[in-house]
């Protein structure tokens, strides 16, 4: 007959002392990577800075914004869409990337401000 060990009970440790930093460069490639996410665009020409907003992080992001060839929306203005102007597209991104950004680090974004620096015309493949 084998015997059997009792249960053990739960041991719970005590908490480890010291402290996690996140690098202010982890934290720029990740807002850099989230707003690449949102945008589309690379995250080498996206600059990004932090301010300090009463205890809690303000984050700057500098970038050129992807934009249709405007001939091609002047033959297709399907192709632009409702509510896609520039200005939209960047409120838009403001709630998306506080929250991503918060959820990737778990340091608190107060706010976003985002500059468009210029625009990347999206080239697609050319129709035969």
């Amino acid at each position: 007959m084998t015997a059997v060990a009792p249960p053990r009970a739960a041991v719970t440790l005590p908490p480890l002392a010291g402290h996690t930093r996140i690098s202010t460069q982890a934290l720029s490639s990740t807002a850099a990577a989230a707003a690449a996410e949102f945008f589309g665009v690379a995250p080498q020409l996206i600059r990004v800075a932090w301010a300090d907003d009463r205890g809690l992080l303000a984050l700057s992001i500098s970038l050129p914004i992807p934009v249709q060839p405007l001939q091609k929306v002047a033959r297709r203005p399907d192709l632009a869409g409702p509510g896609e102007t520039v200005l939209e597209r960047a409120r838009a991104a403001k709630p998306v990337l506080r929250s991503r950004v918060t959820e990737l680090t778990g340091s608190i974004v107060s706010r976003v401000d985002i500059r468009i620096t210029g625009v990347r015309v999206q080239e697609g493949a050319r129709v035969r």
